[in-house]
């Protein structure tokens, strides 16, 4: 028998789990080096409100001879691109939305009644042999009036051709007779021998005789009718496929009718339903007070994030600032459109971003709190902060990434990139603190002099206020139905606002016109309210915006009566430009507000439906309820406050919507981790929500810090235009930390009591792993 003695050695390493830093950290190098090739190669696609333009949304209508269908709204999609080729318009945008919508966008176009004039004409072209001079509807034949003899009307014969038989239209100056700008026409086809008969035909008239003209008709108006002079010979007409329209035009008119010619006939009828013009001050003032806003709001992150955990914050900052760089270079890489919206949503998604690191190193800090006294590895807690904060990092941004998707499929333009921005940002912030900031967090901690001072690292110090939190240890859940008689007594206010005050919706819902005027002198509100008032519009709600602006928004307000408008205000505040002029169909408004109603309805039903499945029933309708109130909460301030309610401020609602069920999971996620070692009854649930509560409050102050400062930074540097954003926003954040404790908890526990059940799923963290037995003895 052998005398060696059995010796006990450590059973080796899984392969994958020492593989998994290399992996996580080439991944990151790799997330890095694609977002400084696509930051620095891909230019940003800017909307209209940020650089200047106009945006015109065409519907299509059924036509006497055509069903206004998706194949219809095709062809009259390439007509429209061929005269907005013809305008001359810098990097216009055209596509379809829908089965009959068409969304036009014309940067730098600051005239919105010359583009839509152009853009939504019919455009029905013929060409027509004059039979006679007739009074008004005379005979069979049709009739319409003389545009070189007001009062005198032409009986025209059947069409010789139509818009189709034009090659090509151009406006000319006709330098050699004076004739000022004419639209020079070519035929294609069979074209210039229609053009020669029907020419030949009047040719044979007498001189003065109206049969010697013949009549060029546009959308049922006669533009011109030149009669054929003496050298036109009589059957053979004019030979080689060419013809002049004139009819006195200057130089823009010419170039309109020579684009509506070109661009030929739309197969169906164009209505407009919207119309949005910005002009370019106000977009470039825009992108500077975002940036500011930016940059001031990383920074007070960042110094917040740098003192509360000290070397990991640094990290963390290293990590945001990367966050912003792979966010940018993924909207860029995907030709995402930065909108004013979406540039709010980059910004408050950087804010957003703190969370999943201060969820970890939360963790970290417990983690290192329950270490073996002896020991001194620091990665160790890291690496359990990271597997015990995955559940909630996952649960907290699936209930904001629903919210952002929702965004996306029930709004419409500058919400639409928002909610397409806000998802970039989750997604990007999930790669920044799981993968970034674990690859330089995990690569500082192994340094010796790390390692030495654990205090340096910001995972020692349990911070202050889990200090206070533990040596004062409240019971909150005692008074729970307090806390839901506040929660209902606040609600109660919000809907009496909403129902005395009223709610003030804005073009975007109710259809109208909304036009900002800026001035070159200061003007009193009163004596712009009287001005519109004596141009014709006592009704009209008249505000001043918050860079000195004067906004006017009317029910009913025509292009002639902006022009009224604007001249009646230059009375009083000298030279006066259209900054924005936004014009909402009656119809658009309605189905954009059945649109904002589903959304928020269906945001409602797909958080509880997830978070159901995450959690109990009970759980997730407490969850919902809270979610709701918030809701009610900041609609009611805005009722109170007297301020608008318009798509900016349905894309902060739907944030809010996601943030408040944020807050709350990441508590909801601790109490189910606790609930097993609390114990069973109401006693054991009331002991686990407490600690849960408590436990998360440092996380939760320090998240909420993070985001203030970019929404405070915002608010007072976003203008006019970002303020009620940043308002409704600040509020959210408010009423969602407080709604966690004072409704979404108690309520918790209420359900749980009447409604008993099964122990909700554990984490995935939690779960526990039959271990292989290895006692890794050698004989």
């Amino acid at each position: 028998m052998s005398s060696r003695k059995p010796r006990i050695s450590r059973a080796p390493r899984p392969r994958r789990s020492r593989r998994a830093p290399l992996w996580r950290a080439l991944f990151a190098l790799a997330a890095v080096a694609a977002s400084l090739y696509f930051a620095l190669t891909s230019p940003p696609r800017l909307g209209l409100d940020l650089r200047g333009g106009t945006q015109i949304v065409l519907e299509t209508r059924d036509g006497p001879a055509a069903r206004a269908d998706a194949a219809a709204t095709d062809r009259a999609l390439e007509v429209l691109r061929q005269r907005v080729d013809a305008l001359g318009v810098a990097e216009p945008s055209l596509a379809r939305s829908g089965e009959r919508r068409i969304v036009v966008e014309l940067p730098g176009v600051q005239d919105p009644r010359k583009a839509a004039e152009v853009v939504g004409r019919t455009a029905q072209l013929t060409f027509h042999p004059v039979l006679a001079a007739s009074a008004p509807g005379g005979g069979e034949a049709r009739t319409l009036p003389d545009p070189d003899a007001p009062g005198q009307h032409l009986r025209l014969g059947p069409p010789a051709l139509t818009g189709k038989d034009v090659k090509d239209a151009r406006a000319v100056l006709d330098t050699q007779t004076g004739g000022g700008w004419t639209v020079a026409l070519s035929f294609r086809g069979g074209g210039d021998k229609s053009w020669a008969r029907v020419t030949g035909e009047a040719a044979c008239a007498a001189p003065g005789d109206a049969a010697r003209r013949v009549a060029i008709v546009l959308d049922d108006r006669v533009v011109s009718a030149p009669a054929m002079q003496q050298s036109v010979p009589c059957r053979s007409g004019i030979q080689g496929g060419s013809a002049q329209i004139t009819g006195g035009f200057g130089d823009s008119e010419a170039r309109d009718l020579a684009a509506l010619v070109k661009g030929g006939a739309l197969p169906v009828p164009v209505e407009v339903v919207e119309q949005r013009t910005v002009g370019p001050t106000l977009g470039a003032e825009a992108i500077r007070a975002s940036a500011a806003a930016a940059v001031i709001g990383l920074v007070c992150t960042a110094v917040f994030v740098v003192a509360v955990y000290r070397l990991l914050g640094v990290l963390a900052t290293v990590a945001l600032a990367l966050y912003g760089l792979i966010s940018y270079a993924a909207l860029v890489a995907l030709g995402a459109t930065l909108t004013l919206p979406g540039l709010a949503g980059f910004v408050l998604a950087i804010g957003m971003a703190v969370d999943a690191n201060v969820l970890v190193f939360e963790r970290t800090r417990e983690e290192y709190a329950r270490r073996p006294a002896a020991s001194s590895d620091l990665r160790g807690p890291l690496r359990k902060g990271f597997g015990k904060a995955w559940s909630a990092v996952v649960d907290s941004n699936v209930t904001t990434l629903l919210a952002a998707g929702l965004l996306f499929f029930f709004a419409t333009g500058p919400v639409k990139g928002f909610g397409v921005t806000l998802s970039v940002g989750v997604v990007a912030s999930m790669v920044s603190a799981l993968v970034i900031t674990r690859v330089l967090a995990e690569w500082a901690l192994r340094l010796r002099g790390v390692r030495r001072r654990p205090r340096l690292a910001g995972v020692a110090s349990a911070g202050r206020v889990r200090a206070f939190l533990v040596r004062s240890g409240p019971r909150l859940m005692r008074r729970r139905r307090t806390w839901l008689a506040v929660s209902g007594a606040l609600l109660a206010l919000a809907v009496t606002g909403i129902g005395v005050r009223g709610l003030h919706l804005g073009v975007e819902f109710t259809g109208g016109r909304l036009v900002e005027y800026g001035t070159s002198r200061p003007v009193d509100v009163e004596r712009a309210r009287a001005a519109v008032g004596d141009a014709g519009f006592p009704r009209a709600v008249v505000q001043k915006a918050g860079n000195g602006d004067v906004v006017v928004r009317s029910g009913d307000l025509s292009d002639r009566d902006q022009q009224r408008v604007k001249a009646a205000l230059e009375a009083h505040g000298g030279n006066v430009t259209v900054e924005r002029d936004e014009r909402i169909g009656p119809s658009l408004g309605n189905e954009l507000r059945d649109k904002a109603l589903l959304a928020l309805g269906a945001a409602v039903a797909a958080q509880l439906l997830y978070l159901s499945v995450r959690f109990r029933w009970t759980f997730a309708t407490a969850a919902v309820a809270a979610m709701v109130q918030d809701v009610l909460l900041v609609t009611g301030l805005f009722a109170w406050l007297g301020r608008p309610a318009d798509s900016v401020f349905l894309a902060a609602l739907l944030t809010v919507v996601g943030y408040s069920v944020n807050d709350t999971v990441v508590v909801f996620d601790r109490i189910r981790e606790m609930r097993p070692r609390a114990g069973t009854g109401r006693a054991g649930l009331v002991s686990a929500v407490d600690s849960a509560i408590l436990q998360t409050v440092p996380r939760t102050l320090n998240t909420g810090m993070g985001v203030l400062f970019v929404l405070a930074a915002l608010a007072v540097l976003g203008g006019d235009s970002l303020a009620d954003f940043s308002i409704a926003l600040l509020a959210g954040v408010l009423f969602g930390i407080a709604s966690t404790v004072l409704t979404a908890a108690p309520l918790a526990v209420v359900l749980e009591g009447r409604h008993p059940g099964a122990a909700a799923p554990p984490a995935p963290h939690t779960r526990t792993k039959s271990k292989r037995r290895d006692s890794g003895a050698v004989v």
